[in-house]
């Protein structure tokens, strides 16, 4: 049985050879030579069954990447992982560059020097690579036909799901908070991630779900109070709607994977 993960750190993935299946919040990615899989903090992942494939893989910490370096340019703050997306097709060129700098960077981790500043050396090639990866994300972020103005009010609406989706379900609640109206919510939201407001915020909800149910033992009922459900049959109901599945077919499905 292939096992699903949860993890503290953040995860990348860059395939160099060959075809690959990566599950990512249960839904299965599609890999080849060139592609990054940026995995975040908290986020299902199980490897697929594929043998005849090859990469790399970085693992940090989100402290790793969030400590201050000693100069007053404050480099994290312009490289979140968290605004990358799940997938990325990199360009011949971008791929080489990325390649390069990871094979330097597991060459420098083997070096004769103190472990501090092994760390920092780290550190910076990381920051390094994240600035570089989200230069070319945002190269190809036009290509989507949104405009800056609905990009940007689609990342407020989706940090602000982030934060608070256990405890509004309500797109009511988004609108006002936000300072806007649930009709232009809704058509930034379906522009910028293809579904209407609603039913992003309903997704995220039965992620978190699914997540609980595949990586803890907690009973129906405290995980439907968790997510801000009074009545574990309306939290029932609602994730049978969503998912198409029921809470104990979903729950089976992970122990039969």
């Amino acid at each position: 049985m292939l096992r699903t993960f949860s993890y503290e750190f953040y995860m990348l993935i860059l395939v160099t050879r060959g075809r690959c299946v990566q599950f990512i919040d249960f839904s299965s990615t599609c890999c080849t030579e060139g592609d990054l899989v940026i995995l975040q903090p908290g986020q299902a992942h199980r490897f697929g069954t594929d043998k005849d494939w090859d990469g790399w893989m970085i693992l940090f910490r989100p402290e790793f990447v969030m400590e201050a370096p000693d100069t007053g340019h404050q480099i994290q703050k312009s490289v979140p992982p968290s605004g990358l997306p799940e997938k990325m097709t990199l360009s011949e060129s971008d791929f080489q560059r990325l390649n390069t700098l990871i094979m330097q960077m597991r060459a420098d981790a083997a070096m004769t020097a103190g472990r501090e500043d092994i760390q920092d050396l780290l550190r910076y090639q990381i920051l390094l690579l994240l600035k570089f990866v989200s230069i070319h994300y945002a190269r190809a972020l036009p290509e989507k036909g949104c405009s800056d103005a609905t990009r940007r009010r689609f990342r407020q609406f989706s940090a602000m799901v982030e934060k608070q989706y256990a405890r509004w379900h309500q797109l009511a609640d988004y609108s006002k908070a936000l300072g806007c109206s649930e009709k232009s919510l809704s058509r930034a939201t379906l522009e910028a991630a293809g579904m209407p407001a609603k039913a992003f915020i309903a997704a995220r909800i039965v992620l978190e779900a699914k997540r609980m149910l595949a990586h803890t033992g907690l009973p129906v009922g405290t995980i439907a109070q968790t997510l801000g459900f009074e009545e574990t049959t309306h939290f029932s109901k609602f994730f049978k709607r969503v998912a198409d599945l029921t809470l104990g077919e979903f729950r089976l499905k992970q122990t039969e994977s």
